[in-house]
C-alpha cells in the first residue's frame, strides 16, 4: 500500500457485529488503486477481549480518532470516514468533536445520528450484549439481497455480539460544524430518492440528513451490507468520494 501525502487517507468502520474482516475484499480493490486504506475494529467487537462487553460509545469514538491520529492524518491533510450501518452512531461523535480532522465522510447504507438519538432504548439494563439474530430475524431488519449461503455462513461464524452499552447510550451532538463535512450517502437497501425524501419529511432515521451543508448521493442498489454483495462497485465508490475535493 503506497503510503504518500496524495494519497486519501481512508478509515473503513464496520456495523454492528463486525470487524475488519468485513472490509477484506472492498479493500483488495482500494489497494490496487494505492490508497492509504486501512479497515478497523471497534472495541467491544474483538472476540478476543474479555471486557468488550463494557465498552461504550465513548471508547469507540476514541479508537477511530486514535486511528486517525496513527495514520498521520491532520487539518492539513484529513481523513476519509466510510461508516456503515451502526457504525454512524461513534462516526456521528468523531464529526462533532474533531470535524476538521475529517475530509469526508461516506455513510453506507447508513447516515448521521440526531443528537439524543439511542440505536436500542428499550434494551433491557441487564442485557449485556446482543447477538446477531437468526437470519430470519435478521432479514425482517435489513435486506440480505445479493449474500450466497457461503457468506451468511461466514457472517454468522465472525460475528460477534454488540455490547449492550454502545446500544443505550445516547448520541449527544453539540457541534454544528459537523453538518459542514463533505458527505457522501452510498444508497443500498433504500433508493437514494427515498431517503431524501424522508429526511425532508423528518423522519429520525434521516432527518440530519437534511441538515448536511455538502451532500452527494450514490446509488448502489443491493443489499445491507455492499461490501459482500458488491465489494468492487463499493471500493469504486469509496476511491471516487475520498479523491473528491470539493
Amino acid at each position: 500500500m503506497t503510503n504518500t501525502a496524495s494519497s486519501p487517507t481512508i478509515i473503513l468502520i464496520a456495523g454492528h457485529w463486525l470487524g475488519a474482516w468485513a472490509w477484506d475484499e472492498v479493500l483488495e480493490h482500494l489497494t490496487t488503486d494505492h490508497s492509504r486504506a486501512i479497515a478497523m475494529t471497534l472495541p467491544g467487537l474483538d472476540g478476543d477481549d474479555p471486557e468488550r462487553a463494557a465498552k461504550t460509545l465513548d471508547d469507540q469514538a476514541a479508537a477511530i480518532l486514535g486511528v486517525i491520529t496513527q495514520l498521520g492524518a491532520s487539518k492539513d491533510q484529513p481523513a476519509t470516514l466510510v461508516a456503515h450501518s451502526g457504525a454512524n452512531a461513534p462516526v456521528s461523535l468523531v464529526l462533532d468533536r474533531h470535524p476538521e480532522l475529517v475530509h469526508r465522510v461516506v455513510w453506507v447504507d447508513s447516515g448521521p445520528m440526531a443528537t439524543g438519538s439511542v440505536f436500542a432504548p428499550d434494551l433491557p439494563e441487564g442485557l449485556e450484549e446482543l447477538p446477531l439474530p437468526s437470519l430470519d430475524v435478521l432479514a425482517e431488519q435489513a435486506s440480505l439481497e445479493g449474500l450466497s449461503a457461503k457468506i451468511l455462513e461466514r457472517f454468522q461464524a465472525r460475528a460477534v455480539p454488540e455490547p449492550g452499552p454502545v446500544l443505550r447510550q445516547p448520541v449527544e451532538l453539540t457541534n454544528d460544524a459537523r453538518r459542514k463535512v463533505r458527505t457522501t450517502l452510498v444508497c443500498c437497501s433504500i433508493p437514494s430518492a427515498q431517503v431524501l425524501e424522508l429526511a425532508r419529511a423528518g423522519h429520525a432515521m434521516f432527518a440530519e440528513v437534511a441538515n448536511i451543508e455538502h451532500l452527494d448521493v450514490l446509488d448502489l442498489p443491493t443489499g445491507h451490507w455492499p461490501m459482500w454483495s458488491r465489494p468492487r462497485d463499493l471500493a469504486q465508490a469509496i476511491q471516487s468520494a475520498a479523491s473528491r475535493t470539493n
